[in-house]
C-alpha cells in the first residue's frame, strides 16, 4: 500500500521531468499570402538527411543562397541559386518550384529531377522544409540572413530529431550564425 502511494505521488514529478514529446511537424496550409511570403532572398543554413548521397552533398556545400521570384503562372516560382560546392561555384537560374495548392506541397524541378517538400510552420524569416521521401527523412533550414538564433537552430534540431535523424545526419553550413536566443 505504501509503495503504491509513493508511486502515485511520484508519478506527476516523473512525468514532468520527461523531455518534450515529438508532436507531428505542422505543415503550412497554403493561402494567398503563403507564396508571396516566400519571394525574395534566402540563405541555406543547415540540412539533415538519412539518404547517403544527399548527406554527402550537404557536406560539400560551403555556401548556398537562392532567390524565389514569381513564375509565369500562379503555381510556379522561378529560382536563382548560387552555391559553392567544395571548390566549385555554381550559378543556376533555370530551375522552378511548382506549387501544388491542393496539398500544400512544393516541388523543385531541376534538369528533369524533381524533389518535393512541405513548408513547416515557423518564423516568417525561416524556411524549414520537410523533404518528402518515404524511405529517407530529410529537413532543411534556410533564413533571410545569417542571423539565426540559438532558439531557431534548436527548433530545427528538434524537428530533425523527431523525424528520427541523428546529430551525425545534421550538417550546418560552415559559417558562423548568431548564437543568442
Amino acid at each position: 500500500m505504501l509503495a503504491s502511494l509513493a508511486l502515485l505521488l511520484g508519478l506527476p514529478l516523473a512525468l514532468a521531468a520527461e523531455p518534450p514529446s515529438c508532436a507531428p511537424l505542422v505543415p503550412v496550409t497554403f493561402d494567398n499570402a503563403t507564396i508571396p511570403g516566400l519571394l525574395g532572398h534566402w540563405i541555406y543554413i543547415a540540412g539533415a538527411s538519412r539518404y547517403p548521397p544527399h548527406l554527402e552533398e550537404l557536406k560539400a556545400v560551403k555556401y548556398a543562397a537562392f532567390s524565389f521570384s514569381p513564375g509565369s503562372h500562379e503555381d510556379e516560382l522561378n529560382v536563382t541559386e548560387i552555391m559553392r560546392l567544395n571548390e566549385t561555384c555554381v550559378v543556376k537560374n533555370t530551375s522552378k518550384i511548382l506549387v501544388f495548392w491542393h496539398n500544400s506541397t512544393l516541388a523543385h524541378v531541376d534538369d528533369q529531377v524533381a524533389s518535393t517538400a512541405k513548408l513547416i510552420q515557423s518564423d516568417k524569416d525561416l524556411l524549414i522544409l520537410k523533404h518528402l521521401n518515404t524511405n529517407f527523412p530529410g529537413l532543411s533550414l534556410s533564413a533571410r540572413n545569417l542571423s539565426v538564433s540559438t532558439a531557431h537552430r534548436e527548433e530545427f534540431e528538434h524537428h530533425a530529431k523527431c523525424l528520427g535523424l541523428s546529430k551525425e545526419e545534421m550538417v550546418y553550413a560552415p559559417w558562423k550564425t548568431r548564437g543568442d536566443s
